[in-house]
């Protein structure tokens, strides 16, 4: 296969076109602060999306991720408070476990019972977001309260500059994060044992299972993988916005999943990449920043973002049912 065959060469240069339209419509899209914004967008919606990657290669759904993350943000802060902890790197391990404890519980349901994975990480999102809410708490810590070293973390940045009006802004270094754990997952995805059992178990179960890959071991990688990212992406939210809200991500799977779609992995498993997921997560976000600038309602971006996910999934499922022929 040719490089011009490739999905992700087609997807990028479908982002490509995509800027150059919507730059001509709106030329503020290609100034410096709204580009710098559009990559500051991507990070956290991108790290939750290379934890779905995985999941949807292997042929499974995870819709628990954003329930993982916000226990684990909301926790993780609770703690620091309630101790008086000064620093960032036992937090961020703090929230990563916690993540991928509570993906365990998904791969236990999933391999145990032999559970849809849909309606299993339906029903433990349900039960972590509300036992989060009845147990923990509801009110949300404000930047008054944030510990400093968190909002600091993510304070850094990679280059500062000034606008025409004289506001601040700058690239974030929480790229270099989100790109450095991308080309950790393709490494493992493509050079790894681990990586090509989740492909051949994605592409049929059985199959894998007859030639030696452990499905068990496979699927609790799957999941306690997109867990931890969750919990770590949780957490990195919480000191990019400086609040933690028990309430966050509330609908924001359908963004993540649409990303991952658009990225060109098969809703039917064993099919991939990091690559691709990384233009879709752009493409996203690209799309969803336009209609910001266009002044369009917040209604009509979800009917967007569904739209997408349709017109993606559609194009995938046809992409694989030609394959097959």
């Amino acid at each position: 296969m040719t490089i011009f065959r490739r999905s992700e060469f087609i997807i990028a240069a479908i982002l490509l076109v995509a800027m150059i339209f919507i730059g001509l419509i709106n030329p503020a899209f290609w100034s410096l602060d709204n580009m710098f914004g559009l990559l500051r967008s991507n990070v956290i919606i991108g790290i939750m999306a290379l934890g779905v990657l995985v999941v949807m290669i292997s042929g499974g759904i995870d819709v628990s991720f954003t329930a993982f993350a916000v226990a684990a943000m909301y926790l993780t802060v609770k703690g620091m408070l309630y101790f008086g902890y000064e620093g960032v790197l036992v937090p961020f391990i703090a929230a990563t476990l916690i993540g991928l404890v509570l993906g365990a519980f998904n791969a236990f349901f999933i391999h145990t019972f032999r559970m849809i994975p849909l309606i299993v990480t339906l029903g433990t999102g349900s039960v972590v977001r509300g036992l989060l809410l009845g147990l923990v708490g509801t009110s949300i810590i404000n930047i008054d309260k944030m510990p400093p070293e968190l909002i600091n973390f993510a304070k850094v940045n990679l280059v500062n500059s000034t606008s025409a009006t004289g506001t601040n802004f700058g690239l974030t270094a929480m790229i270099l994060i989100y790109l450095g754990l991308a080309l950790v997952t393709h490494l493992f995805l493509r050079y790894t044992m681990i990586g090509r059992s989740i492909f051949a178990y994605g592409g049929a179960p059985e199959a894998a299972k007859r030639v030696g890959f452990d499905t068990r071991k496979t699927l609790f990688f799957v999941y306690c993988f997109a867990g931890a990212l969750a919990g770590f992406a949780g957490l990195l939210q919480g000191s990019m916005i400086w609040q933690a809200n028990p309430r966050d991500f509330a609908g924001f799977e359908l963004d993540v999943i649409a990303a991952v779609v658009l990225g060109g992995a098969s809703i039917f498993g064993g099919r991939g990449s990091v690559a691709g997921t990384l233009l879709g997560v752009f493409m996203l976000v690209m799309v969803k920043n336009s209609l910001i600038i266009m002044k369009v309602d917040t209604t009509w971006q979800r009917v967007v973002v569904g739209l997408i996910i349709v017109g993606a999934t559609a194009l995938t499922a046809w992409r694989d049912r030609k394959k097959l022929v």
